[in-house]
């Protein structure tokens, strides 16, 4: 165990505070390095092609796979649609929800939900239950996206006889100051974090651009392998960092913040004293 309190650096964006409370009620010591910046998608026109679809009854199920995205998606239908007509249409469908968050969503605007998926609510988990309790040849699936389109998810949708119609509804970038994240990046290579932690893909592909960006791909990438706890929230992110060349060593039983801090600082001094 080091001697110093644990250093978390979190690269959390739009529940930083959240994280940075969660991580100092551990006792250690937060760094939080946002690494992402949500982008609504105004100009949607595969939103509105596929409202036209659902009020014409030529969707059989959808999927929604966010929270965030839900919300996303009735405030942009609403620009165009009512919310009675949306959500009676809602109901000629079988619902699908991929987590908690969107189960909490729909429930909040009374929409029926017929199936949700189990944990850790990857892909792999929504194609199960299809292939347990939902028929798909012949159908039109309309999805939910969440930033990056699922590919593997509608690669198996397809190959199950189904059309797929994505629905995206926002797309991250980078923030508008990066300076937090440059430095976070230099402060690993310099030894100054103690662990690293993911709370999806998305922070981690961003993170691996801007290190890119400034000359320090590959030397954090080392520092991190090296030095580093690397923490991940669930199965999707763990996935991206093992494939992008980080080795993983905390992935929570239940894929949210709360449990994802708690382990890795219940974990930490012990992979670290391993490896000294």
């Amino acid at each position: 165990m080091p001697s110093h309190p644990l250093r978390i650096c979190s690269f959390e964006s739009r529940r930083g505070s959240e994280m940075k409370s969660l991580i100092e009620r551990h006792g250690a010591v937060a760094t939080i390095a946002p690494s992402m910046r949500e982008i609504p998608l105004d100009d949607n026109p595969e939103a509105f092609a596929f409202a036209d679809k659902l009020l014409a009854h030529q969707i059989d199920i959808v999927v929604f796979m966010t929270g965030v995205g839900a919300s996303a998606l009735l405030e942009t239908l609403e620009t165009k649609y009512s919310r009675a007509d949306i959500f009676a249409a809602l109901e000629k469908t079988v619902v699908v929800v991929r987590g908690p968050k969107p189960t909490a969503i729909l429930r909040g605007w009374g929409v029926r939900i017929d199936y949700r998926a189990a944990e850790p609510n990857t892909w792999r988990e929504v194609i199960a239950l299809f292939d347990q309790s939902i028929p798909l040849a012949g159908r039109h699936v309309a999805v939910q996206e969440y930033g990056l389109p699922s590919k593997e998810l509608y690669q198996e949708f397809t190959a199950r006889g189904a059309t797929v119609v994505a629905v995206p509804v926002y797309r991250w970038a980078l923030p508008l100051d990066i300076e937090p994240l440059k430095a976070a990046i230099r402060q690993t290579i310099a030894g100054g974090h103690d662990v690293l932690m993911f709370t999806s893909a998305q922070q981690f592909s961003h993170v691996l651009q801007v290190a890119e960006q400034i000359g320090l791909r590959d030397e954090w990438l080392q520092a991190a392998n090296r030095h580093c706890v690397v923490a991940s929230i669930g199965p999707t992110a763990t996935e991206a960092l093992k494939s992008g060349g980080l080795r993983v060593d905390v992935e929570p039983v239940h894929p949210n913040m709360g449990t994802l801090v708690k382990e890795t600082c219940e974990s930490a001094g012990t992979i670290i004293a391993k490896r000294i």
